[in-house]
């Protein structure tokens, strides 16, 4: 990193203390007492790991060290004993931390940053008299802070960090879930515990003031640096937990609808699914309250509604029959949530506040077979509360059902949210195509930030003038490549992939809402969408197992599905910069068409070889190139080297197939790939019940090599027919967990 605190300064500062005691004592070059923002203070600096440190600045009250407030996001509260601790008076210092130099001034108060090779990496200094920190932001992309807010390098803005629909920009931003979590693509990031507040980025020495004076401290944040992304990306997992592995349903289709003309609506979408053979895993059903007729009476009730539901838990079977699994929309009234669900209700005393309770209230109907939640509003929720809101979610269903993964599709949420599962999406937007535009940088920025399953409504919530059928469709075609994939908004008709071509947009429900409308109703008569949108549910369930695979790769080791070119990609500038377009996982490039009439797209492939998904064009990378489209081309590019596994197409992720697994190669470089498998549904894969197939393939010899992953065994069936594809070349093959050569 470019850093604009002067080097020469920070060299003579460490040189004038080259002397000093690695670990820092008080010494007596300065009378007064250690004080910020009126109040004694203490600094701690604690190890985390060789690319981790905690700086903490402590007020001291009677002696005693305040301890930080623990909000939920840290994984775990006690990170081992200071390295240093530094009250009262004190020199300049220098202290020796993993693979980190700190070099403490005392005015100004003020942390230099060095790298084991004496460059100077970053400065931090807090202002003595009102407690705010300022840092260095560098010449590099800053990326991650959450979900929305300015996007898509956070260089140059100015963000209040306002949690919620009304943080920033909702029509064409989402709401905002932000995270004091930020990264340098030029090799660090910080993550400030503590206090909560607002950034100014807009100058090179940023600043970062918390949300009230009083709170200034403690000051609490966890620095991490290292030249390569994936440590980057797994340090942050070692704060604040690695992601909980979802149900594999969830990463299916899901169709949410709004207001409902009753029972046999409700069965007949359902079987025209069916078919018409759409894949599809879920139903969700929005509630009473924001629409006229939902699954319930009213908004926090859990009472059926009678005229949609006259018998829920037969219709539920009926819908469990037909392989769709059913999520409920619940909102919360209390603006303060504590607890857990294992702390017990006394019925005689509830309290909405209490997290046992407030789940208690869920339990009915969930023995009825709701198969997950929808959990909406909660936008006044503090920290704490949110993330209380998405452990009860998590944990709640378990209380019942053990050992089946819940799920849950929250609005809010904070660091530490993916340790509960928990899947996030962008709130009320406006369908317009600059919506659409910038929640590809939105979804980058979210993945970075730790929170890996993440989609938007597709179509987008309240539609506009721009609605056509062509926003909808390259809308879904973006959704198929988020890891949540599902279709919501208000007519939710125009939502179904056949709703384009009915000439009925569903209910009204547009009213109170600026710049709202329909399409004419000459529009609605679309046979194009249908099959557009069939393409890519097909193409949605046939990578299931590359996606799951990435799914388990980002809970072992922190790195995102959705990801940033950066993290594979770090030196190049060109890559770094581009948030218009993502990988999928390692080996897949998306670039969504944002434009309205586009006939071409330009991207950026990174250095190296690439192939057209659709036409296995080779192509060189290291450029930008501009790709031809249609209406139903979204531009795919596979790496040189990867090994994509894509399974049958399925009209639910449980349905049986006699197909066999298609392994395709894409030759031009040394690759690797671990697929993964488990039974999609139990925590059993925690007892060793899953199974990894390890592929390698050797450029030169041509030979792809499969064994069996260490610690996995064989799960039914245990002899596996693959059908390997190069090119035009294919091979057959069964692998039974014994090594495997495959020679083209």
């Amino acid at each position: 990193m470019t850093s604009n605190y002067s080097r020469r300064q920070a060299i003579k500062a460490i040189a004038a203390t080259s002397a000093a005691a690695a670990f820092p004592r008080a010494l007596s070059a300065d009378s007064d007492d250690l004080k910020v923002a009126a109040r004694d203070a203490e600094v701690r600096i604690t190890s985390i790991s060789a690319h981790t440190f905690r700086l903490s600045l402590l007020p001291i009250q009677n002696g005693i060290a305040r301890a930080i407030p623990d909000d939920g996001s840290l994984r775990r509260t006690d990170w081992g004993t200071p390295t240093a601790s530094i009250r009262g008076p004190f020199s300049d210092s220098v202290v020796p931390c993993g693979n980190w130099s700190i070099a403490i001034t005392r005015s100004p108060l003020a942390f230099t940053i060095s790298d084991n090779k004496g460059a100077v990496v970053q400065r931090i200094r807090v202002d003595q008299q009102t407690g705010l920190a300022f840092f260095l932001t560098g010449n590099s992309p800053l990326l991650g802070l959450g979900e929305g807010g300015p996007q898509f390098d956070r260089r140059g803005s100015i963000d209040e960090m306002r949690s919620g629909q009304g943080g920033y920009k909702l029509a064409t931003h989402g709401g905002r879930v932000p995270i004091p979590w930020f990264i340098s693509t030029s090799g660090w990031a910080m993550f400030i515990h503590h206090p909560f507040g607002a950034f100014d980025f807009s100058t090179p020495e940023a600043r970062f003031q918390p949300s009230a004076p009083e709170s200034a401290l403690p000051l609490d944040l966890f620095f991490v640096g290292s030249s390569d992304p994936a440590v980057i990306m797994a340090e942050y997992a070692l704060l604040t937990g690695h992601a909980e592995r979802p149900p594999m349903w969830s990463f299916g289709y899901q169709q949410s609808h709004r207001t409902l003309a009753g029972r046999e609506e409700v069965l007949a979408e359902a079987k025209a699914f069916r078919e018409k053979k759409l894949s599809c895993d879920a139903l969700i059903y929005l509630g009473t309250g924001f629409c006229p007729s939902g699954w319930n009476t009213e908004n926090g009730s859990f009472a059926w509604n009678s005229n949609v539901f006259p018998d829920p838990e037969g219709i539920l079977n009926q819908l469990h029959e037909d392989n769709f699994h059913v999520v409920l929309h619940a909102v919360i009234l209390a603006d303060k949530l504590r607890g857990s669900v294992h702390d017990g209700c006394e019925l005689a005393r509830f309290d909405e506040q209490q997290a046992s309770c407030y789940w208690d209230a869920h339990r009915k109907n969930f023995a009825m077979g709701v198969d997950g939640w929808w959990p909406d509003e909660g936008d006044p929720l503090d920290i704490a509360s949110r993330l209380v809101r998405n452990r009860m979610y998590w944990e709640g269903p378990q209380i019942d059902r053990p050992n089946e993964r819940p799920y849950a599709l929250h609005r809010n949420g904070y660091a530490g949210m993916q340790r509960y599962g928990s899947f996030l999406w962008s709130g009320d937007v406006y369908s317009t195509w600059e919506t659409l535009k910038t929640h590809i940088p939105i979804a980058i920025n979210t993945a970075l930030s730790g929170i890996p399953y993440w989609g938007t409504d597709i179509g987008g919530f309240v539609p506009t003038k721009e609605f056509t059928a062509e926003l909808y469709l390259r809308w879904f075609q973006f959704g198929a490549f988020c890891t949540l994939f599902r279709c919501h908004g208000r007519n939710w008709k125009l939502r179904l992939p056949w709703g384009w071509n009915t000439g009925d947009s569903g209910p009204m429900e547009i009213r109170n809402y600026d710049g709202a409308a329909l399409p004419d109703a000459s529009q609605l008569h679309n046979a194009q969408v249908e099959p557009i949108c069939r393409k890519y549910l097909e193409l949605r369930y046939r990578m299931l197992p590359y996606l799951y695979s990435a799914v388990r790769e980002c809970a072992t080791t922190g790195m995102p599905v959705m990801r940033a070119l950066w993290l594979h990609y770090p030196d190049d500038p060109l890559a770094v910069s581009r948030g218009d377009e993502y990988l999928w996982g390692r080996d897949v490039l998306v670039a969504p068409v944002v434009e309205q009439g586009a006939r071409s797209r330009i991207l950026y492939l990174p250095r190296g070889t690439w192939y057209d998904f659709w036409t296995n064009d080779r192509v060189e990378g290291g450029r930008e190139i501009t790709r031809a489209v249609d209406l139903e081309t979204i531009p795919l590019y596979v790496r040189a080297g990867a090994i994509l596994p894509l399974g049958p197409v399925k009209q639910y992720v449980s349905e049986k197939s006699n197909e066999p697994l298609t392994v395709a190669v894409y030759p031009g470089a040394e690759g690797s790939f671990l697929l993964y498998e488990d039974d999609g549904k139990s925590f059993n894969y925690r007892r060793g019940e899953w199974m990894g197939i390890d592929m390698s393939w050797n450029d030169r010899g041509r030979t792809l090599d499969l064994r069996l992953a260490k610690g996995s065994k064989m799960l039914p069936p245990t002899r596996r027919d693959i059908r390997f594809r190069l090119n035009s070349a294919e091979r057959q093959a069964e692998f039974d967990g014994r090594s495997l050569e495959v020679r083209f």
